[in-house]
């Protein structure tokens, strides 16, 4: 069990090394990265709201890290055609392209680990 824990802590470390010296992925912070993971790993639309609840914080707080991954493009708002008051968080073409380049770093960063 510690081995896989210190594994698991080494892909993440190396992962998160290759993120940020990477002058061309976006500074997302752990929130913003969480957000982003959810509305990409699981494909049941993703509301503000149904985020919040997930995420055990605030709407506020999810609409800030939606705010910041629309500004990189990785994300974008939609209305929500059953609910007015709701907006569905959806998927964009850069965002597909940085998931890709995120899971070719975190299997970079596990052959790392594994060393």
């Amino acid at each position: 069990m510690a081995d896989d824990r210190a594994i698991l802590l080494h892909t993440l470390m190396h992962t998160v090394t290759f993120v940020v010296s990477d002058p061309r992925a976006p500074d997302l912070t752990g929130r913003q990265t969480g957000v982003f993971l959810i509305v990409y790993q699981d494909d049941a639309p993703q509301t503000v709201r149904g985020l919040a609840a997930r995420l055990n914080i605030s709407k506020p707080a999810i609409t800030r890290a939606v705010d910041r991954l629309t500004e990189f493009d990785l994300v974008r708002r939609r209305d929500d055609p059953e609910d007015r008051r709701s907006v569905i968080i959806q998927r964009t073409a850069r965002g597909n392209a940085y998931l890709r380049d995120l899971g070719n770093k975190m299997i970079e960063a596990s052959r790392l680990a594994h060393k």
